[in-house]
Parts: structure tokens; C-alpha cells; sequence
């Protein structure tokens, strides 16, 4: 059964409706007339506020657990609440500051990535999550440096200037001009491409003979690239901080719930796929329960949003997963406020 808009409730049921949601997500425990009876704005005796709870319930809004005499929103409800009932909590500027203070440490844009996973279950007493950007950057140089015997350090330089290294292991007794050789080849066919776009060419290079290298530094190469593409390979999709908060206390009654959820979030790429889905809305997205069929047996809520460059290019999605019982109202404008401040340390 579809459930009505929310013009089809009366002012009474509206408001009743309302109130049971609000508590619930704030308690996790479902909600009774007496509960609600003692509401200033609810000016109904028990037995008239127990008859709108079954009309409600009986629109498929609401739900009565088997063990309470409360009700709780249905998933239909929770949406019905979401789009066209929820006053949003804008986060207080003590809040955005810390946020902002936190994404603009110094340091390389993965840290920033697993700091804004951290921020976002912090907020959200769930568990945070943020795709990594897949777009990989244009090389301007790549150097191989000695640093002992037996190992280089290999150095990949992007127009953009950012820097990212690897320690390659070498050949027994390699020349110091090998490295360079190496290195200058590498970056003369790296120059203002992908390592990906380059890699190709380069491999066919050296298996036709054309490459003009000596043995040796044909060997660097090689490694050089089954290093940077091995790594490439291994760096996650999705990280995800914040799984411990979804073992509370209220998880307890429930424990194959959130099983299911945790063996969810094991599955990286099916949640990565999810919030990539997020990434052309022009704002947050919400998922509730079973509207997504990843979540059918979980019955988990994901708010997600898309984070941006400073030209407007979506890099990736970022958001929050937990029980349907997450405080939207505060949580998805902090997931929105920290989507935008991601993007300006992105650069």
C-alpha cells in the first residue's frame, strides 16, 4: 500500500505523526500515547491519541513491535517524515568551524579523506564513508632515487604538484645512470597523461624492442610499473570509519540486523556502487531500508552526498550508513556542510 502525502493527514494525526517520529529517532524506542500525552502541544486525552496511532498505523505509517505497546515509524513513514515533514538542524558555526579546522591540516588528500570518514560517523554516531576520487592525476616528471644499495625511491610528480612516492627494490649492483635513463624515458612518454593512459603504451614500447634501454634500465621500468599499477590495484574504494557505533546498546534486541549491516559494509565495492549512484544529485540523497534492495534485510539508512572541486567537477560521494533511526534532521545538513568543505580542500 502507498502511503498518503502528507495533505491526506489531519492536523491532528499530522502532528502526532510528528511527534512519534521525532522521539523515536531520538530514543530508539517506540512510542506510546502516555509519552506522548505529556507533549505541551498535544492537548488529547490517551485514548484519543491511542485511536489517531491506529489510523496511522493502519495508513502503513506506523508500526507496533510485538514486545511494546509504542509504535514506531514504518521505513514508509520514516519517508513520508524525510521529504515533506523534517525541519533540518543547520550545523552551528562552532561546528563548522571544527569541521573546516580538521579537512585543512597539512598532509596528503588520502588523510584527509580518512579524517572526513572520521568526522562524518563522529556526527553521526553511525559509520562514515568516502569514496575515493577515481579520476587519476596527470604526471609532469617521475624520478628514481637511490637510497641504499638495493632500493630507489621512485618519485611521481603531478601538474598539479602533487608528489607521491614508492620504494622500489633494484637489480644487484645497479648504475646510478640507469636510474636516470630510466626516469627520463618514463617521464617523456608520462608528461601530461595518466599513469594509466601511459602504461599501455610503454609495455608495447618494450615488448616491440623500440624503447631504445638498455637492459637494465628496461628492467627498472618493468618494475617501476608493476609497482605503481600493483598499488593502484590494492588503494580502497570506499573508506569506511565507525563501524564500532553501530554496536550500541539499542543494537542489542537486534543483533541480526545489524550482522547483516556490518557483513554490508565487508562488501566495499556494493556500497561504493550505492553511493556512486549519489553522484550527479544536486544535494544529499537518502536511502531508507528496503527502498534500496542492498539494504532489504539490514534495514539500514544511508544519507549520502557528492563532494566537488572548485570548478563544479564531482570527485566522489561521501556520507553516513546506520539504522533507519539516524537523526536526520541533524545529520544531512552536516553531511552536506562536510561534502562542501571536502571539496574545497580538494582543490
Amino acid at each position: 500500500m502507498a502511503s498518503p502525502s502528507i495533505t491526506e493527514l489531519t492536523d491532528r494525526a499530522r502532528d502526532i505523526f510528528r511527534l512519534v517520529v521525532e522521539d523515536y529517532l531520538a530514543s530508539g524506542v517506540p512510542v506510546g500515547s502516555k509519552t506522548l500525552a505529556q507533549h505541551r502541544e498535544i492537548n488529547l486525552s490517551p485514548a484519543s491519541i491511542r485511536s489517531v496511532l491506529s489510523e496511522l498505523e493502519q495508513l502503513g505509517l506506523l508500526a507496533a513491535p510485538h514486545t511494546s505497546a509504542g509504535r514506531m515509524p514504518t521505513e514508509g513513514g520514516l519517508r513520508l517524515f524525510v521529504d515533506g515533514m523534517m525541519q533540518v538542524a543547520e550545523p552551528t558555526a562552532q561546528e563548522r568551524a571544527a569541521i573546516e579546522a580538521q579537512l585543512s591540516q597539512p598532509g596528503p588528500i588520502e588523510q584527509a579523506l580518512e579524517t572526513t570518514s572520521t568526522i562524518l560517523s563522529h556526527i553521526s554516531g553511525a559509520a562514515g564513508m568516502v569514496m575515493v576520487p577515481r579520476a587519476e592525476r596527470r604526471i609532469s616528471q617521475m624520478n628514481m632515487v637511490p637510497l641504499d644499495g638495493n632500493r630507489a625511491l621512485v618519485v611521481l610528480v603531478g601538474e598539479d604538484g602533487h608528489v607521491e612516492n614508492r620504494v622500489l627494490d633494484l637489480p644487484e649492483n645497479i648504475d646510478i645512470s640507469a636510474l636516470q635513463q630510466a626516469s627520463n624515458y618514463v617521464t617523456a612518454r608520462l608528461a601530461g597523461r595518466t599513469l594509466g593512459e601511459a602504461i599501455g603504451d610503454i609495455e608495447r614500447e618494450i615488448r616491440s624492442g623500440k624503447s631504445a634501454l638498455n637492459d637494465v634500465s628496461r628492467e627498472l621500468v618493468e618494475r617501476g610499473i608493476v609497482t605503481w599499477s600493483e598499488d593502484a590495484a590494492r588503494r580502497p574504494v570506499l573508506i569506511v570509519r565507525g563501524q564500532a557505533n553501530l554496536l550500541d546498546e539499542s543494537a542489542l534486541g537486534d543483533i541480526e540486523r545489524i550482522r547483516s549491516l556490518i557483513d554490508d559494509l565487508e562488501n566495499k565495492q556494493t556500497i561504493a556502487d550505492l553511493l556512486d549512484s549519489a553522484k550527479e544529485a544536486e544535494s544529499t540523497r537518502i536511502f531508507i531500508g528496503a527502498e534500496n534492495r542492498l539494504f532489504a534485510h539490514s534495514g539500514s539508512s544511508v544519507i549520502a552526498a557528492p563532494y566537488r572541486d572548485r570548478e563544479g567537477r564531482v570527485v566522489g560521494v561521501l556520507g553516513v550508513i546506520g539504522p533507519t533511526r539516524l537523526n536526520y534532521a541533524r545529520v544531512v545538513p552536516m553531511v552536506d556542510f562536510t561534502a562542501r568543505s571536502l571539496g574545497k580542500r580538494i582543490g
